[in-house]
């Protein structure tokens, strides 16, 4: 099944109403090879025709508070969004001058520790978000 099915499967197990706003938004971020933003989002050649942007945003907080996106940056600074998929994990460098993001290339090193909490305790789908702050090479 690809990634869009079961995205929406799972938004729909979660009891979310599948509309073709909400198609378009989940496409859109699977697409997407960086977190984004609303204004982002609300401008995609998928979204534009669809909804307005204050459709966007009820979707995206939905989503999230769903945990089936995830939200990124800075609070006072613009909020950049990207869609939690099982399996899949990415960490991110936040600059805290710009608010620019980008995905930490390297193994997370959270992986071995995450197996032992799950074996230690018991917990299942444990999962983690791992986050840097810092001063982007533009910025320093």
């Amino acid at each position: 099944m690809d990634a869009l099915k079961q995205t929406i499967t799972r938004c729909r197990n979660l009891g979310l109403r599948r509309t073709k706003a909400l198609e378009e938004l989940l496409a859109t971020l699977i697409e997407a090879d960086r977190p984004m933003t609303l204004a982002e989002l609300a401008a995609s050649k998928r979204l534009t025709d669809q909804c307005d942007k204050a459709t966007v945003y009820r979707l995206l907080q939905r989503l999230t508070d769903h945990a089936i996106i995830r939200r990124l940056g800075l609070h006072e600074r613009a909020a950049y969004f990207t869609l939690l998929q099982p399996g899949k994990h990415s960490d991110y460098l936040i600059c805290t001058g710009c608010g620019k993001i980008d995905a930490v290339k390297a193994p997370c090193p959270v992986h071995k520790l995450e197996e032992e909490i799950r074996e230690k305790t018991g917990y299942q789908n444990l999962y983690h978000e791992l986050e840097f702050f810092g001063t982007c090479p533009a910025c320093a």
